[in-house]
């Protein structure tokens, strides 16, 4: 199964993203395919965040079409809404040790932990920062 991470639901739904084009066809592809795709929650929670946020955005996005996107999203019958799970502080203060993390980095040991919990085999996003996690294959679909 493929996760998608917050940075591409932005640029899939901020239309003057760069990435725009190549993000929402990317997304549209997983949400219309067949093949079970993921978005784990802390990143839709995250999404809404940002993209409504006027000093982020100007201007955000207005809440009735943030909500509409969000909606969408779950609309796709494929899509499997990723959470912690029983084992998650285990996995989570595992990633944290190991790749010695503190502070706001903490957010990306979550959403590695949550994928690696529910055996998601490859993370799609445009940040780097996920490469501190080896045991999560990650990938950007944004370039070659």
């Amino acid at each position: 199964m493929i996760a998608v991470d917050t940075n591409l639901l932005v640029y899939a739904h901020r239309e003057e993203s760069e990435w725009f084009d190549s993000a929402e066809a990317a997304l549209r592809g997983l949400a219309e395919g067949k093949a079970a795709w993921a978005i784990p929650w802390p990143c839709l929670h995250e999404f809404f965040a940002i993209v409504t946020h006027a000093r982020i955005f100007s201007p955000p996005t207005p809440l009735p079409r943030a909500l509409e996107q969000i909606d969408a999203w779950l609309a796709s019958p494929s899509l499997a809404l990723l959470t912690e799970g029983p084992s998650h502080w285990q996995t989570l203060s595992a990633l944290v040790r190991s790749a010695k993390l503190a502070g706001p980095q903490i957010h990306d040991a979550r959403i590695a932990a949550i994928c690696l919990q529910h055996g998601v085999r490859e993370l799609w996003s445009a940040e780097r920062d996920f490469a501190r996690f080896p045991a999560l294959r990650v990938r950007n679909p944004l370039v070659g």
